[in-house]
C-alpha cells in the first residue's frame, strides 16, 4: 500500500536514486572547480568546468521533472485533484524560463 506523501498529498512518491551519480558526479567537479580556482586555473578552463556541473544539474532537474508528470500529476489527475499540481508546475516553469535556475 502506497503511503501519502506530507508535503503534496499524493500516494506515491518517484525514486530518484539513479540521479545519484550524475549528483556525486557535479559534486565531483565542483571539488575540481574549488581546487582550481585555489591554484589559480586559467578562466576558460573554470568556466567550462562550472558549464559541465550546469549542464549536469539541468539534466538531473530534468528527469526529476519528468518523473513529476509521469507519478505525481499522473496521479492527481486521476484522483481528480490536478490543479495544484498544475500550478506547480507553471510556476517552476515560469522559474526556469527567468534563468534563475542557474
Amino acid at each position: 500500500m502506497a503511503k501519502t506523501d506530507k508535503w503534496n498529498g499524493s500516494k506515491s512518491t518517484p525514486k530518484h536514486t539513479d540521479m545519484l551519480n550524475y549528483i556525486k558526479t557535479a559534486e565531483g567537479h565542483l571539488r575540481g572547480i574549488e581546487k582550481m580556482i585555489n591554484e589559480d586555473a586559467y578562466c576558460i578552463d573554470i568556466s567550462k568546468q562550472l558549464l559541465a556541473v550546469i549542464g549536469i544539474l539541468k539534466k538531473v532537474n530534468l528527469h526529476i521533472l519528468k518523473k513529476h508528470l509521469e507519478i505525481c500529476v499522473k496521479e492527481s489527475i486521476q484522483s481528480g485533484s490536478a490543479e495544484e499540481k498544475i500550478d506547480e508546475l507553471k510556476k517552476i516553469l515560469d522559474y526556469i524560463a527567468k534563468g534563475k535556475e542557474s
